[in-house]
């Protein structure tokens, strides 16, 4: 028979191919009764030297699974060492990690076990124990099982602080191709009833403060990258699709990671990691930067350069877009410059109320000035010729020369232009 600790050995190296653990966005405050809280801010702050989180305790339940997605190395069909946690072990694991400071949370999954109102049972279980029994009040982010009923997603929300149901693969001809007992219409379906029910119940609290709480750090997804030959223009374009349709905290991209006697549909070697960067980047871009899934690759060109950031790839495609005028420009097109970070362009709206920004003032910024420099204007610099061409010709019929201009040479004409 197992003791806990040979469980934990399995369970926890079986969780680590979960990449949405990330716990900000949740503030729960401890109640004097029991123990712990959770920080708004987030409290995935401890990090291993391979950049993984180690402030939650991530775990499966069990990887006895009955599904045999061949890209997942807990299939039923794989030859690995199994092991189950009960639920008490689970609590009891979280509560003595906690108590010792290793911890700050649980970030609960598992294989599939019976059938997925079985699994997510067991699942609620040990959220219910400590919520209830224990009056546990740190992070808890546990696994929606797709297809589970809607009953028991709902409980699932009102004792964790995340929730996550992981798309897995891009497209559904790649969920056929490597894992055909998974469908991407039952997969958004427990989406979906997660964003309704959250949407109700934020409606609720928005009149009375006392109403329960659905998971209100939200919901995110995985999605398997490199395991198809699906491009990043599909990939990119799922996402979009996921953010508008259920309202997504995240999108975690995993890069297939190639195990022993792996399944001969699966590819031999990994995608190099900078590929899942790139994504990431992507990702960031259209969250917050008023890109579009659409903008940043072209049925040309489907998978995104793993030379170049996407942000200066789009750049360097679009040069009638640009110079920029950092004075006078609006954030949406400050938003587009290289170099140029969120925050900073809130900081260079607030800033130039009061005075013209320079490119030394951009470098106290931290502004990647070296490359920003070729696609803005500044009080003290216009960038070469070849960006303010389609400028230029719309004031003058002749020829533009390629040389560079006078630094001050035309400011004000050509920033009413911008």
């Amino acid at each position: 028979m197992m003791t806990v600790q040979q469980k934990l050995a399995i369970l926890a190296d079986a969780a680590k191919y979960d990449a949405s653990c990330a716990s900000s966005g949740s503030k729960r405050a401890g109640n004097g009764k029991g123990i712990g809280h959770s920080d708004g801010t987030g409290i995935c702050h401890s990090y291993t030297p391979d950049g993984r989180c180690v402030s939650l305790l991530k775990i499966l339940l069990t990887n006895y699974c009955t599904y045999d997605c061949v890209f997942c190395v807990n299939r039923v069909s794989s030859d690995i060492p199994r092991a189950r946690f009960t639920p008490v072990e689970v609590v009891n694991l979280t509560l003595d990690f906690y108590r010792r400071n290793y911890i700050e949370g649980l970030f609960l999954s598992s294989g599939i076990i019976q059938s997925p109102d079985y699994t997510m049972e067991q699942v609620i279980e040990i959220a219910r124990s400590l919520r209830e029994d224990h009056a546990f009040g740190g992070y808890i982010h546990l696994k929606a099982i797709a297809g589970a009923s809607p009953a028991l997603i709902e409980r699932a929300g009102s004792f964790a602080d995340r929730l996550s149901a992981n798309i897995e693969l891009p497209t559904q001809q790649d969920l056929v191709q490597l894992a055909p007992e998974k469908k991407v219409k039952v997969i958004e379906g427990t989406m979906n009833q997660i964003t309704e029910r959250k949407a109700e119940i934020d409606e609720d609290r928005h009149r009375h403060r006392s109403a329960p709480r659905f998971a209100p750090a939200g919901q995110s997804t995985q999605m398997v990258v490199g395991a198809t030959a699906t491009s990043d223009r599909q990939i990119l374009s799922t996402a979009s699709h996921l953010y508008d349709s259920y309202k997504l905290r995240r999108i975690y991209f995993s890069s297939f990671s190639p195990f022993p006697l792996g399944d001969a549909r699966l590819p031999q070697a990994a995608p190099p990691l900078v590929r899942e960067h790139r994504l990431y980047q992507a990702d960031w871009l259209m969250r917050y930067y008023g890109f579009t899934a659409a903008e940043l690759t072209t049925d040309q060109q489907p998978n995104l350069s793993l030379q170049k950031d996407p942000k200066l790839t789009w750049a360097e495609a679009h040069p009638e877009f640009f110079p920029v005028d950092v004075n006078a420009g609006s954030r949406e097109a400050l938003l587009r410059v290289p170099g140029i970070g969120y925050r900073n362009v809130s900081r260079i709206l607030r800033i130039r109320r009061y005075h013209r920004l320079s490119l030394d003032d951009l470098r106290k910024l931290n502004v990647r000035v070296k490359v920003a420099e070729k696609y803005l204007i500044a009080a003290d610099h216009l960038p070469t010729v070849p960006n303010l061409a389609h400028l230029i010709a719309v004031d003058s019929p002749k020829p533009v020369q390629a040389v560079q201009l006078d630094l001050f040479a035309g400011i004000s004409a050509f920033s009413g232009q911008l």
